[in-house]
């Protein structure tokens, strides 16, 4: 008696879930036969291998959802590839990324990166076959502008989603979850006006990353809104570092600014140090904002005011849009911005006279 092949659902990315028919078994040629594919091309599918194109992965993925399979989760590997851990922040969101994968049986493997280099496909060729579930692009490749496309070109060659945090790849049409930069220095800017600034300038991040762009034109925007039209005078761009945030204090300081927002927090102490070397005093002399927001800054001196990226919703929203893309559920693309908050501390104050 002839009978449909059937496959086991296998461990890691390669197993699949019917609803409507025993665990763990996919129906090779009924998927095939909805897709108009061969069963081997389905079974390629299922396994994430090599040698289908991406219509044709469309194709059977589509198929698949409609007979009601999902793709298991429990016991799978997430990449999450992140600019180191040394900045608090970052380490935070990997923190808090694993927090919300280990209820769905995710592991998280952390991937310190330099974003848009070689080091990210070291990192997901040999783990392509390990049952990798999906990827986290944290501030990594995706937030540079013309960054080698390859890192994500290989988990797309898998059928593998991913979803990209804080900037997102131009070509792509995947989720990408971000901080609103363009709110967050509206957030700056309009405190320090209301304390009687005029004269504000910003230290950035570098040109070409995607969130240090949207923070200089919403710097801008906000100056802009109040009058302020000469504010591109006082935008100094450098690394995300304190002695980027000195260097870029040091341009500032000579042109009589009272207030600087910065593009990061070690930006922010590299602008007092560089204040407190020409004997400024924080905050009579200038105010400060940084970007980000660490528990240790309540311990700098001053403890800094600084514009607190929403971490814990960053992560809580990456992870099930992950969880719906891995379960071949359909996810809106585009971006979802979310919104910052200003924690005032003491580093900001009254415009000196």
């Amino acid at each position: 008696m002839s009978r449909t092949p059937e496959v086991p659902a296998a461990a890691g990315a390669t197993g699949a879930r019917r609803t409507r028919s025993p665990a763990g078994t996919v129906r090779l040629a009924e998927v095939a036969a909805i897709a108009g594919v061969s069963e081997a091309t389905v079974s390629r599918v299922l396994n994430r291998k090599y040698g289908v194109s991406a219509s044709t992965r469309e194709q059977v993925e589509r198929a698949l959802q409609q007979i009601g399979y999902e793709r298991p989760v429990k016991g799978e590997i997430v990449l999450i590839l992140v600019p180191g851990l040394k900045t608090p922040v970052f380490a935070a969101m990997v923190t808090a990324i694993e927090s919300e994968l280990t209820p769905h049986g995710l592991r998280a493997f952390v991937c310190p990166v330099v974003p848009g280099s070689v080091i990210e496909r070291d990192y997901i060729e040999p783990m392509l076959d390990a049952g990798i579930a999906a990827a986290v692009f944290l501030s990594a490749s995706n937030t540079l502008r013309n960054a080698d496309p390859m890192a994500r070109q290989l988990l797309e060659g898998r059928g593998i989603p991913y979803v990209s945090v804080n900037g997102g790849f131009p070509e792509g049409a995947t989720p990408v979850v971000s901080t609103d930069d363009w709110r967050a220095a509206e957030l700056a800017v309009s405190h320090l006006y209301d304390l009687g600034h005029r004269r504000i300038g910003m230290c950035a991040g570098p040109v070409g990353n995607t969130p240090a762009d949207r923070r200089v034109e919403g710097f801008l925007e906000a100056m802009d809104a109040r009058g302020l039209s000469d504010a591109e005078d006082y935008v100094v761009r450098h690394h995300y570092s304190v002695d980027g945030g000195r260097h870029a204090a040091d341009e500032l300081l000579p042109l009589g600014v009272t207030a600087i927002v910065a593009s990061s927090d070690d930006m922010a102490l590299g602008a007092m140090r560089a204040a407190t070397r020409r004997g400024l005093e924080v905050p009579k002399d200038l105010s400060v904002i940084g970007y980000d927001d660490s528990y240790l800054l309540d311990f700098t001196d001053p403890p800094l005011t600084t514009v607190r990226q929403p971490v814990e919703s960053l992560a809580e929203t990456s992870v099930r849009t992950l969880i719906t893309m891995i379960q071949n559920r359909g996810v809106q693309s585009g971006e979802v911005l979310i919104d910052p908050e200003l924690r005032l501390r003491q580093s900001t104050g009254p415009a000196p006279r």
